[in-house]
């Protein structure tokens, strides 16, 4: 859609935002919830939507400037209220996260190549000579590795000097591997994307190749039903990591129509939904590895809930958030 088509279709809808807002801003001080319109929220909504419409197609520096000064005096009305954080939190997961990744899946089928295209492949030469993975880690790490999953551990997951700790200490030492491993992978996106490319790959070469290392060793018993739990949320969320990374990237590389800056400014800003909606992912993987992934449930229980949760996840991306204000 040209940008004309795209103004006049919809000029009507940031008119009338534009109209309850200069509205709202007379009266800052009386901003109940009783008396904001009632067509508000939506009207925002497809503001966001448009806004993020407009930078992914390019559109005019002035177009986009204008959506997104819109767009922020409309959650200075929305989300500065008592409360409504939490229902700002509720809509950025039901809607603006999955909206964000759809918006940009061109990103995320890139980053999961460079990531599943080497754990698998690694992975299958691994299980075939178990031998390669020293190729890929030192001796110790093998050892600790393999520690961890080995049948006679008590809490599979664990090294030895860990079997004691609590689960809601494991918990704290997952949130801190598992979120510094996403911001990387997104940060290194400044590096014109070449970092978050290296990342993904060797993150998919050293997953990959444990995961292979380990089913040689006949572990399938302690290492599959203590990863399935939390995989689908944790190697998500490292892709979108990774998808947000290479958007990052390219704000360096092909700026298009805008300069250097102001290119990685607004790819940034993209990026953010997908950067915390991945964050959030991570968090809710760290308490499933934590408390689930290590109990002492039956294999097949872990087997069926790490099912579910992946039919869940995909559903929650290719539905979550569609009619929704004009959201896609």
């Amino acid at each position: 859609m040209r940008q004309d088509q795209f103004e006049q279709r919809y000029q009507s809808v940031w008119d009338r935002l534009e109209s309850h807002l200069s509205g709202l801003e007379k009266f800052r001080f009386r901003r109940s919830s009783d008396e904001l319109p009632a067509d508000l929220p939506g009207l925002y909504r497809q503001a966001c939507n448009h806004y993020a419409l407009a930078r992914a197609r390019r559109y005019s520096p002035q177009l986009v400037e204008l959506l997104h000064r819109l767009v922020l005096r409309g959650h200075q009305q929305l989300y500065t209220r008592r409360g409504a954080w939490l229902w700002r939190f509720f809509a950025f997961v039901a809607v603006d996260f999955p909206v964000s990744l759809r918006l940009n899946i061109g990103y995320f089928w890139i980053a999961l190549a460079l990531f599943l295209l080497p754990a698998l492949l690694v992975g299958g030469f691994c299980l075939i000579d178990s031998s390669l993975i020293y190729s890929l880690m030192s001796d110790a790490e093998v050892s600790k590795m393999a520690e961890m999953y080995e049948p006679d551990n008590a809490r599979p997951g664990r090294t030895l000097e860990r079997t004691a700790e609590s689960d809601f200490a494991m918990f704290g030492f997952y949130i801190f591997n598992n979120i510094g491993i996403g911001f990387r992978t997104f940060a290194m996106g400044i590096l014109a994307g070449v970092g978050t490319v290296f990342t993904l790959f060797y993150n998919g070469l050293v997953i990959g190749g444990v995961a292979g290392y380990l089913s040689s060793l006949g572990y399938y018993d302690t290492f599959w039903p203590f990863v399935s739990g939390h995989s689908s949320l944790e190697l998500t969320a490292i892709v979108i990591s990774g998808a947000s990374g290479l958007m990052l990237g390219r704000g360096v590389i092909a700026p298009g129509r805008y300069g250097r800056l102001d290119a990685i400014r607004l790819q940034a800003g993209r990026a953010v939904p997908l950067v915390m909606g991945a964050g959030l992912m991570l968090l809710a993987a760290a308490f499933i590895e934590a408390f689930w992934s290590a109990s002492d449930l039956p294999n097949l229980i872990k087997y069926v809930a790490a099912a579910i949760l992946w039919t869940l996840m995909i559903l929650y991306f290719i539905y979550a958030g569609r009619g929704a204000g004009g959201t896609r």
